[in-house]
């Protein structure tokens, strides 16, 4: 077995908010409803939550005076939980799908992945188009660059290029951002 490290504390998970009896501040700033807002003293805000069968609940404890709150702690968690999930759910998500060509890519699979990156610069995500060059191919760096240009002027209506094509090793690439509607 091994030995606990001398100044080791196990992580406590306490309340995330401080309420009722553990507000150490002697005067608060109280809102809530059915409630006239103001500094009140620590004692005189507790009774206020207790007459309405509600708790007292320190929302900014940074504050001068601390502000808190006359409401349900449950109900409040609660409603804190769904909205965080709300904002979590409408924050931008955005994926770089990557599409890759070849030096003697023919029109056809040309035309075929254009389709596919309009669909995903629609969808909102990034592409990342890049000509990989294999063996002796490197030679045709020209082909590579004309090809991803060709892409971007296809692109244009639905996504803008983020910088002109660029050599990296045996790849060259391209980035695609989608256009804001």
């Amino acid at each position: 077995m091994r030995p606990r490290k001398r100044n080791y504390q196990p992580r406590r998970k306490g309340p995330e908010h401080r309420i009722n009896e553990l507000i150490t501040a002697a005067e608060v700033r109280v809102v809530g409803e059915d409630i006239e807002q103001g500094v009140y003293p620590r004692e005189k805000a507790l009774e206020l939550a207790r007459d309405q069968g509600l708790d007292l609940v320190e929302i900014s404890p940074t504050a001068k005076p601390p502000v808190c709150r006359i409401v349900d702690y449950k109900k409040f968690l609660y409603e804190k939980k769904k909205k965080d999930k709300e904002v979590k759910a409408k924050s931008a998500k955005t994926e770089l799908k990557e599409i890759r060509f070849g030096p003697n890519t023919d029109d056809h699979d040309f035309e075929f992945k254009t389709r596919h990156a309009i669909k995903f610069l629609e969808a909102g995500n990034k592409v990342k188009a890049y000509v990989q060059f294999r063996g002796r191919s490197i030679v045709f760096k020209d082909r590579g660059e004309l090809i991803l240009l060709k892409f971007a002027e296809r692109l244009k209506e639905v996504g803008s290029l983020e910088h002109m094509p660029k050599l990296e090793g045996k790849r060259m690439h391209a980035i695609f951002i989608p256009k804001k509607k």
